[in-house]
C-alpha cells in the first residue's frame, strides 16, 4: 500500500468536508503540521471544530484558519498568543470547550485505543466538571471525560519511513502521536522519508499502522518568543 503522497493538497484529496472534527499536533509552535493546515485553508471547507492544545498564533497554525473563519468551534487548553482567536470567542463567533492539557491528550490518546471515556480527578471543583458525570473511587471523587474520537488527524514528524512509522524531533514529541492515534484517517507530513528499516525499530515513536497518508516538505521553523541578552 502506497501511503506516499506528491503535496498536502493531494494527501487531503478526498478527505475533507465540512463540519469535520479535526485532531491536530503541536504545542506552541513547535511540531505544527503547517503544511496540511495551509491544504485545508485552500480547500475552503468550513465549520470545522478543531481538537489540539492551542491554535497557534495569528498567522500560523490553526490561527490562519481562524482568520478565514473556517473554525467554529476548538477544543483546547491554551489559547493565549492569539488576538484573533480572543476576538471571535469574546464576540461569540467561535465556540471553545476548554481541556486541562493532560486530560485533552489522554482524551486524544483514548480514542486511539478505542476506549470511550475514563475517570480524572483533574477538574473536580471546577467549571471543568460542570455537567460531566461524578462518581468516587476509594474516597476520592472523579469526573468522566469522553476519549476523542477525530474524523481526521494531521500531524508533523521529523522522520518517517515508507510505511508511516515516525519519530519526532525533541519537543515536536507533544501532542502529535496522541492526536495521529485518535484519528479515523491520519495524515502526516515529514522532513524526511526514508526507506524501510533505516529507522531504528527501539525509537519510533509511532507506528506506522496509525498513518494512512504521508508527504514530504520544507518547514519553518518559527520561534515562538525571543528572548536573548546583549552580547559580553
Amino acid at each position: 500500500m502506497n501511503k506516499i503522497y506528491a503535496n498536502a493538497a493531494a494527501a487531503l484529496d478526498g478527505i475533507l468536508h465540512d463540519d469535520m472534527l479535526i485532531a491536530a499536533g503541536g504545542f506552541g509552535l513547535c511540531g505544527i503540521p503547517e503544511l496540511l493546515l495551509d491544504a485545508i485553508r485552500d480547500a475552503g471547507v468550513k465549520n470545522l471544530t478543531f481538537a489540539s492544545n492551542n491554535a497557534g498564533v495569528d498567522d500560523f497554525g490553526i490561527g490562519i484558519l481562524l482568520q478565514t473563519k473556517q473554525v467554529k468551534k476548538m477544543m483546547a487548553s491554551y489559547v493565549g498568543e492569539n488576538a484573533e482567536f480572543m476576538r471571535q470567542y469574546l464576540s461569540g463567533e467561535l465556540e471553545l470547550e476548554f481541556n486541562p492539557q493532560g486530560t485533552l491528550a489522554e482524551r486524544m490518546r483514548a480514542g486511539g485505543a478505542g476506549i470511550p471515556g475514563f475517570y480524572t480527578k483533574t477538574g473536580v471543583g471546577t467549571q471543568i466538571a460542570e455537567g460531566k458525570e461524578h462518581k468516587d473511587f476509594n474516597g476520592e471523587t472523579y469526573i468522566m471525560e469522553e476519549g476523542i474520537f477525530a474524523d481526521l488527524s494531521i500531524v508533523k514528524a521529523w522522520k518517517a519511513d515508507t510505511t508511516g512509522n515516525a519519530i519526532f524531533r525533541k519537543t515536536a514529541r507533544n501532542f502529535n502521536p496522541p492526536a495521529a492515534m485518535c484519528g479515523r484517517i491520519c495524515v502526516m507530513e515529514v522532513e524526511e522519508i526514508v526507506e524501510p528499516g533505516t529507522l531504528d525499530p527501539d525509537k519510533i515513536h509511532l507506528p506506522g499502522i496509525y498513518v494512512h497518508r504521508l508527504i514530504q516538505g520544507e518547514h519553518e521553523k518559527r520561534i515562538e518568543k525571543r528572548t536573548t541578552r546583549p552580547a559580553a
